[in-house]
């Protein structure tokens, strides 16, 4: 079997599990940043591509690699694949669920830490010269603690989920939104509480978005979701930029409608040095913190994808059905 990887070699032969080494499989690697018709050329009988979570896969591309039986995304995102496409040409769709689960809440985390404390403002005034200014201004107005402010989940899949554990031990009340609330035990086991989505924005110190984007979720915090927040409130977004109206939350920031954000993600991918959430006036600059995406980047995470990823491989081998179809 070829398998068509649209991906850097070094990075793939490190992480490669022992047992692939034993299976039927010829690997192929292109750039991930290929156009259909040179991923195709690449290795036109490919029965499995495996690709980068922001890799586009178009109708086209999956045309252009007839044999294909499988698409698999290296992480846990996988919107940049038509995954209708996919399924009317018979073709799986997978991903790595769960696979980066403790990084992004452990990202997710340090994210709401610095915005309530005001990681980025402190060290700019003690680089300036202006530390024991900046402390005083603290005392007067008092400081925010984690623990005493409720945090509410956007989603309740495994990235909330370990979320919710690890604020747990801060003390937050917990909140979630997800379409189908989840068993009474869980809601337990993790002491969330289950809000429509509408009162758990209007209620929670910080929003936390953790859901895929799809037709209903794509630019779902716009200008009526932010109207709801309260203006003292943050924002965390640990998942895809695409949910988020750009402009939106700039004039939020603006008009002092929100507190701060913390952006893991931001669409476009790569983002440009003058988007409308990097480019910002100095009196709101320090209330936005970007992370660049590093929310799942961590050898333990790859290694968990990779594993899974050619273990996907595998049971195509074998004539057995995947596991994690997304499509």
């Amino acid at each position: 079997m070829k398998v068509l990887i649209a991906g850097g070699q070094e990075r793939y032969q490190r992480l490669l599990p022992e047992f692939v080494k034993a299976l039927p499989v010829e690997l192929v690697f292109c750039s991930r940043d290929a156009p259909p018709e040179e991923m195709a050329a690449a290795c036109p009988q490919a029965e499995v591509l495996l690709v980068d979570a922001i890799t586009p896969v178009s109708a086209q591309a999956m045309d252009k690699l007839s044999g294909l039986k499988l698409i698999h995304s290296e992480g846990v995102a996988y919107s940049a694949i038509d995954g209708t496409a996919a399924r009317a040409r018979g073709i799986d769709v997978c991903n790595n669920a769960g696979c980066n689960a403790a990084p992004v809440a452990e990202l997710a985390v340090m994210l709401m830490l610095m915005l309530t404390r005001l990681a980025l403002p402190a060290q700019r005034a003690v680089r300036e010269g202006r530390q024991i200014q900046f402390k005083e201004s603290i005392m007067q107005s008092g400081g925010l603690e984690l623990g005493e402010l409720s945090v509410g989940l956007v989603g309740f899949g495994d990235i909330a989920q370990a979320t919710a554990r690890r604020l747990h031990s801060f003390g937050c009340p917990l909140y979630y939104f997800a379409p189908h609330r989840r068993p009474e035990e869980l809601e337990r086991e993790l002491s969330v509480t289950y809000l429509p989505l509408e009162e758990l924005t209007a209620r929670c110190d910080i929003v936390m978005l953790a859901c895929s984007v799809n037709d209903s979720t794509r630019g779902m915090v716009d200008r009526e979701f932010l109207a709801r927040m309260k203006p003292t409130a943050f924002l965390v977004n640990t998942s895809r930029g695409e949910l988020v109206d750009n402009m939106a939350v700039r004039e939020a920031l603006l008009e002092g409608r929100l507190a701060g954000a913390g952006l893991d993600t931001i669409a476009p991918e790569p983002t440009p040095a003058d988007h409308p959430l990097v480019d910002l006036p100095e009196p709101v600059r320090d209330r936005v913190i970007c992370t660049a995406h590093l929310g799942g980047i961590t050898e333990g995470s790859f290694r968990r994808a990779h594993h899974s990823m050619w273990n996907n491989v595998r049971l195509v081998l074998e004539g057995e059905t995947p596991k994690h179809i997304v499509n």
